[in-house]
């Protein structure tokens, strides 16, 4: 049986902390639902209700479009070594655009002004409910590397081509809404 929190506490920091992987859920009314992986390296708790994750160029922006037209967002991470437990972030989330005030503010509090390359948005989720639950049908898996295809790509790639990239693939979510002003993606 799940377990509810109205805030992340030390234990649950630590179980984030553990984790080399977190999913984020979002959608907006008559939309598809987003599911979409994420390296924990680039997750940040920020307090006993609000977490960040520095977002990366990808094919698409639905989590983007869809902070936008609806807000809510769900995060989890589960156990893949050791002892099984599932946790669930739920509340509001807020795009912060690369080129905003409050995305550099973020950056340098929160990351170490640590900006990789492709950075495309900052994700904060103010936090209003915990969960957690046993996860005991989450398979084992052994870690065995960060990928470095995204960091390859965008090595690869000049400042003018990843923001062409973004304005191409970027501004509209796969049901047409918008993810935010094209010159802020």
């Amino acid at each position: 049986m799940g377990k509810q929190f109205d805030r992340i506490d030390e234990a649950h920091e630590a179980f984030i902390a553990r984790q080399r992987i977190f999913f984020t859920a979002s959608a907006a009314d008559g939309t598809r639902v987003n599911l979409s992986p994420r390296g924990t390296d680039a997750f940040r708790v920020l307090g006993p209700n609000a977490v960040a994750y520095l977002d990366r160029t990808g094919s698409g922006n639905e989590t983007a479009a869809h902070l936008l037209a609806d807000g809510r967002l769900s995060v989890m991470f589960c156990a893949f070594e050791g002892a099984p437990r599932i946790l669930r972030l739920y509340g509001r989330g807020e795009v912060l655009p690369r080129h905003g005030a409050p995305y550099r503010t973020l950056l340098a509090e929160a990351f170490g002004g640590d900006e990789p390359r492709g950075a495309r948005q900052i994700v904060r989720l103010a936090v209003d409910l915990v969960q957690t639950s046993c996860g005991f049908g989450v398979p084992l898996f052994d870690f065995v590397g960060e990928r470095d295809s995204l960091d390859r790509w965008a090595n690869a790639k000049t400042d003018e081509e990843i923001e062409a990239y973004r304005k191409l693939k970027n501004t509209r979510s796969l049901d047409g809404l918008p993810t935010g002003p094209a010159e802020e993606i």
